[in-house]
């Protein structure tokens, strides 16, 4: 296991590598240097993949989905210092996102029973949350842009925009929390349950 958290470590330093090298090259990358750090991270995955034979079981599976996702985070960070802007920052945080999910994912395939069904909820809820937040900052950016070139009337604007937002992605969060809460209900029966349910939809404003 040890073995394993240190290629861990080792992947995402890379991947964080590749990142901040394209940061640095921001606005001033050529097309040589893109293809050089697209090469370079294709070289990454296929040397992670390949240490993922020295694993079995669960815990190779776990090593190949996150040397997938470390080459799908690294290519997406490329492309937005390549070519900034909302829509790639958007795409790179998404990419994260999901890449994140699929781990945890495969990590659950370690537990059985309602114990795995709740790591389950819990591993989608946090990528429901990281999209809510990526698409919410996305939006809230977009309309700061557009304010910033208007008048004082589109900066309220932009503000209630903002807001509007940030309430779109608390009540997806709100509702993914909700439904790891209901999943921990499940180990209970009868009134127990019912009374576990009713809590949990007191405390999310469910009805």
């Amino acid at each position: 296991m040890t073995t394993m958290n240190n290629f861990n470590f080792g992947a995402i330093a890379v991947a964080v590598g590749f990142a901040f090298s394209a940061g640095a090259m921001a606005q001033s990358m050529s097309k040589d240097e893109y293809k050089a750090g697209k090469d370079g991270i294709a070289a990454q995955y296929k040397s992670a993949k390949a240490n993922c034979n020295s694993f079995a079981g669960n815990v190779k599976d776990i090593c190949r989905v996150e040397a997938i996702g470390n080459e799908k985070i690294a290519k997406a960070d490329l492309e937005f210092n390549y070519k900034p802007s909302d829509n790639t920052r958007y795409e790179a945080r998404v990419v994260k996102a999901q890449a994140d999910y699929a781990v945890a994912k495969e990590r659950c395939d370690d537990k059985a029973g309602n114990a795995k069904d709740v790591c389950m909820k819990e591993a989608k809820a946090a990528e429901i949350a990281a999209k809510a937040d990526a698409k919410a900052q996305m939006k809230v950016s977009g309309a700061n842009k557009a304010a910033n070139e208007k008048t004082t009337a589109a900066h309220v604007q932009a503000d209630e925009k903002s807001a509007d937002a940030r309430k779109d992605a608390a009540e997806q969060k709100r509702d993914a929390d909700f439904s790891v809460a209901k999943e921990k209900c499940d180990v209970y029966s009868g009134d127990a349950k019912d009374l576990c349910v009713s809590e949990a939809k007191a405390q999310y404003g469910k009805s």
